[in-house]
């Protein structure tokens, strides 16, 4: 007596939208994603606007966001997926410093922060990871918000000061943006930029515009 055999299991693909503003690597990672039998690439984006369309059409269970975008911020945006659709499992791969950047990340939704110098085998890992619902960070950054988690102070950088808004105005003013630039790249008024300025100023406790500048593009250098 014959009997018909089983189809072998195909494994479920999930669904994985990036969120760059560097096509060359944009088609990297959809090159190295498409590679593995349980991911697939849903969709592709270079700022804020495009990445909150495609959740509307393409249904992804994760998202690998850089901090940096054509327009908007990477940290926004991830805030604004969460509130959303917290199901959505976010990664962030970007040059941005881990230690001022990965706590803010996960602050605001993302569960996993994977700086660009890294090996790209280790994204493969962070993808899965933070699918499954884990956090995933480098041993260094762990190894920070652990003693940040007991009370122990890891050092006194003022910058770490700033909120997220005033982190992005920051970065903007050292990379040469006029406030006029600055205000059309996030959607804001001038005029509130002026206050984001104002209000690092004093928290950098820097004298004038001038001194704002050269920290800014200081920073900018020694982060890039």
């Amino acid at each position: 007596m014959s009997t018909l055999g089983s189809s072998p299991t195909v494994p479920k693909k999930h669904r994985v939208l990036i969120v760059d503003d560097h096509p060359i690597v944009r088609r990297g990672l959809t090159e190295l994603i498409s590679q593995e039998p349980d991911l697939e690439v849903c969709g592709e984006a270079a700022d804020t606007a495009e990445a909150l369309a495609l959740l509307e059409t393409v249904y992804p269970d994760a998202a690998i966001i850089d901090i940096s975008l054509k327009s908007g911020h990477g940290l926004e945006l991830i805030a604004q997926i969460k509130a959303k659709n917290e199901n959505i499992r976010m990664l962030v791969s970007s040059m941005h410093d881990e230690l001022l950047f990965a706590e803010r990340a996960l602050r605001a939704g993302a569960l996993g922060y994977l700086p660009k110098q890294e090996p790209i085998e280790k994204l493969i890992e962070a993808l899965r990871q933070v699918l499954r619902g884990e956090i995933y960070l480098s041993p260094r950054m762990a190894n920070r918000m652990m003693h940040v988690l007991i009370g122990q102070s890891v050092d006194g950088d003022p910058i770490k000061s700033l909120s997220n808004r005033e982190l992005e105005v920051f970065e903007m003013i050292g990379q040469g943006m006029t406030t006029q630039n600055i205000a059309r790249k996030l959607e804001l008024s001038a005029k509130t930029i002026e206050t984001h300025r104002e209000k690092i100023k004093s928290k950098l406790n820097l004298k004038n515009s001038a001194e704002l500048n050269r920290r800014a593009v200081q920073w900018v250098l020694e982060n890039s």
